[in-house]
């Protein structure tokens, strides 16, 4: 459920994944896990 809350939010703000793992001093594949539910850290 987390995961498709961050999805939702960033498609919202119209931003990539690779724009919120910049924002968020993470890589894109951290952003791809958590929206996946493979992460939640």
């Amino acid at each position: 459920m987390i995961g498709e809350n961050i999805r939702q939010a960033r498609k919202k703000k119209g931003i990539s994944q690779e724009e919120m793992a910049v924002k968020l001093n993470v890589v894109r594949q951290t952003v791809s896990k958590w929206e996946s539910g493979v992460s939640q850290s």
